[in-house]
């Protein structure tokens, strides 16, 4: 089989997508869940005074574990097939993402077969425990948590790919480091909170978070998420160098555009 740079490009693509989709979609799944870093590290809690009587502790969304993924593979596609391409796969994301909170949505609202609540009637130490009820709590987090992910999701993708490229248009092409670290900073700021601040401030209902919540967690997840972006960084070279290898670059070909 004849292997042509066009073969390659659209083979570097589907990977790149497939890497992207499965992060963004797994992320979603599991951010509901806030877990506390200094627990997971033996600390306690901060409570670091911020502003307006807000304390800091280190508590992260599950999802911002893997979050950086999805945007230095953003930067990845952004770098090889521009805006289109992250446009591209920006929406096809939100679309799955949308359905898979469609098909969660449906799982749990299916009735619960008798014996299976019966056999799963405790926790490890004999607590009564009701699984369908812990099913759909974990899963089906709420209409929200899919408007705050799908807006945010979106948002942030396709400003970090104007900014991207924009940066990338100013400095002829140099200079990785500060066009990924500079659509990170700016994007990454509305996504770690935009979301938070719709799936649990604006349609929290009975778990309504309060604001002071929404900016403790906000901050946290915006600092993290930027300060791996930043640890990270020498892997957008590693992999540069890599496709270029695997395309075999030549002059006129520096530049990919997705058709």
């Amino acid at each position: 089989m004849k292997n042509t740079i066009s073969g390659k490009k659209m083979n570097l693509f589907i990977f790149l997508t497939g890497i992207f989709l499965v992060n963004a979609l797994t992320a979603e799944i599991i951010g509901p869940k806030i877990f506390s870093l200094e627990a997971l590290l033996g600390f306690k809690p901060a409570q670091i005074p911020f502003w307006n009587n807000i304390k800091l502790d280190f508590n992260l969304t599950a999802g911002a574990i893997i979050w950086p993924v999805v945007f230095i593979t953003t930067d990845i596609i952004n770098e090889y097939f521009g805006k289109d391409g992250v446009k591209k796969i920006s929406y096809l994301a939100a679309a799955l993402i949308a359905y898979g909170f469609g098909v969660i949505y449906l799982a749990t609202d299916l009735p619960p077969a008798e014996f299976w609540i019966k056999i799963n009637n405790t926790d490890h130490s004999g607590t009564a425990f009701n699984i369908d009820y812990a099913y759909g709590k974990i899963f089906r987090q709420g209409f929200g948590i899919m408007i705050g992910s799908i807006l945010a999701f979106l948002i942030s993708q396709l400003l970090d790919a104007y900014v991207f490229h924009t940066i990338k248009n100013k400095t002829g092409g140099k200079g990785i480091w500060l066009r990924a670290t500079l659509s990170t900073l700016v994007s990454q700021l509305i996504d770690s909170f935009l979301v938070l601040y719709i799936a649990f401030y604006i349609f929290g209902g009975e778990s309504q978070w309060s604001l002071s919540q929404v900016f403790s967690v906000g901050i946290i997840n915006y600092i993290y998420k930027f300060s791996v972006a930043v640890i990270l960084t020498p892997l957008l070279y590693v992999a540069h160098y890599l496709i270029d290898i695997y395309l075999k670059n030549s002059k006129s070909e520096n530049a990919f555009a997705l058709d």
